[in-house]
């Protein structure tokens, strides 16, 4: 039947996430890295289709563009549908880049309204009254205030989005979203015929989010975190644009040495680093010694260790401490320096045979993923929600990676992952 869903993720952690969720329903799915090249056959596409973009913190000229690379190259799978992905707490800033990336989907798409709904109750992502929440704690109250990149200091979607965008921004509350479906399509007419163009939408359940993937499931774009989404692949079987899935294969993990890799610095990871840290050999990277010395210390200390030891490597820190990184360095320098001497260490740690690789962090997952070379990723089994095992071929070798957002897993996520491949 082709590709049903083309979904464009903004970052490579937020597409292992949408993938996993959409892998929950069987059928098939395929994330690529990158917008694939002019030599990528459309012909063997899934019918989910993520393609992982490194979008969030570019500017927004050039964000736009590649979105819209890979919207054309999704467009040539046979795609009618569109999912836009971006982070559960909304991650961007007064420019961008998930407003203006929407709009010109919407215009490639001749689409007069979408919706915009983050939420993921799983993860304790809710959205109330057009407020999002973090657990029981406004965005603006969460350890996202101190995001190095971009901090969140406002909790009311509608506010963040309207400077994003050139169309009007409503609401469509908790109060209509539980009344149904119906509802909810009433609610967003009476909107559109009020000329709002971009809609966010309340959910505080997964109950929430099947009301809303049923009353906006023929939107050509739906915008939003991948919770949403993952309500759509029942859709798609109850309307027979999908076939029901078959029967999955079982995974087969790759053989050879282990790593953890973290740039992450949100307060879930701090704690996952003190877990995993205080049980392995581990490294710590420091900025400012990167941009004195580089990476030659870490290069030999990663040499020392045995492959298929428990080790960790980290950038993460204390918000104070990556402030004074950022004030001598800036933010840019500060966050490639780490970015880079992580995804060499990769390389190295490939060269040296390790072959399992966890990966904390979006913007060090799209530079380690990059640095090995990897183009398509194949889902396997969820560690935690909305963070699977993904398995590639890195010349010639098969490898598994477990891409992480920062704030998503438990405390114990490291040994969690690596002990469920062992146990695969």
């Amino acid at each position: 039947m082709g590709t049903v869903l083309g979904c464009i993720a903004d970052d490579f952690t937020g597409a292992t996430d949408l993938a996993a969720l959409l892998a929950r329903s069987g059928l098939p799915v395929s994330l690529r890295i990158g917008v694939p090249s002019e030599e990528d056959s459309a012909a063997d596409a899934a019918a989910f289709e993520v393609i992982a973009l490194k979008c969030r913190t570019a500017p927004v000229a050039d964000a736009i563009e590649e979105a819209r690379r890979a919207f054309a190259w999704l467009k040539r799978t046979g795609a009618a549908r569109f999912f836009w992905k971006y982070c559960s707490t909304f991650d961007s800033t007064d420019e961008g880049n998930i407003g203006p990336i929407a709009e010109m989907l919407m215009a490639e798409l001749g689409a007069k309204q979408t919706i915009y709904c983050p939420a993921f109750p799983e993860n304790g992502r809710s959205i109330f009254m057009g407020h999002l929440f973090v657990g029981e704690d406004l965005l603006s109250e969460s350890p996202m205030k101190d995001h190095p990149l971009t901090p969140m200091r406002d909790s009311s979607l509608v506010r963040l989005l309207a400077p994003q965008v050139r169309g009007k921004v409503g609401l469509a509350n908790r109060h209509v979203v539980a009344r149904g479906a119906q509802a909810l399509k009433g609610r967003l007419q009476a909107l559109a015929e009020d000329g709002v163009s971009h809609v966010i939408v309340d959910a505080v359940c997964d109950a929430d989010l099947s009301e809303i993937a049923a009353a906006t499931a023929d939107f050509p774009l739906i915008t939003g975190g991948s919770a949403v989404a993952g309500q759509l692949p029942r859709l798609y079987i109850e309307q027979a644009m999908v076939s029901p899935p078959a029967a999955r294969r079982p995974t087969l993990p790759p053989q050879g040495g282990q790593i953890v890799l973290s740039g992450s610095c949100s307060a879930m990871t701090r704690r996952q680093v003190a877990h995993y840290g205080s049980r392995s050999a581990s490294l710590r990277l420091d900025p400012l010694a990167l941009a004195a010395e580089g990476a030659g210390a870490a290069e030999a200390w990663l040499g020392q260790q045995s492959p298929a030891a428990a080790k960790l490597i980290f950038a993460t820190a204390e918000p104070d401490d990556v402030r004074r990184a950022q004030e001598k360095l800036g933010l840019e320098k500060a966050s490639e320096l780490v970015e880079q001497a992580l995804a060499d260490l990769a390389r190295s740690a490939f060269r040296r045979g390790i072959r399992r690789f966890v990966v904390a962090g979006g913007e060090t997952s799209g530079a380690v993923t990059k640095a090995l070379g990897v183009t398509r990723l194949e889902i396997g089994p969820e560690i935690a929600p909305g963070v699977p095992w993904t398995f590639a071929e890195v010349e010639g070798e098969r490898v598994a990676l477990a891409l992480k957002s920062g704030n998503f897993g438990r405390e114990t996520f490291f040994t969690d992952a690596l002990d469920l491949l062992e146990a695969a």
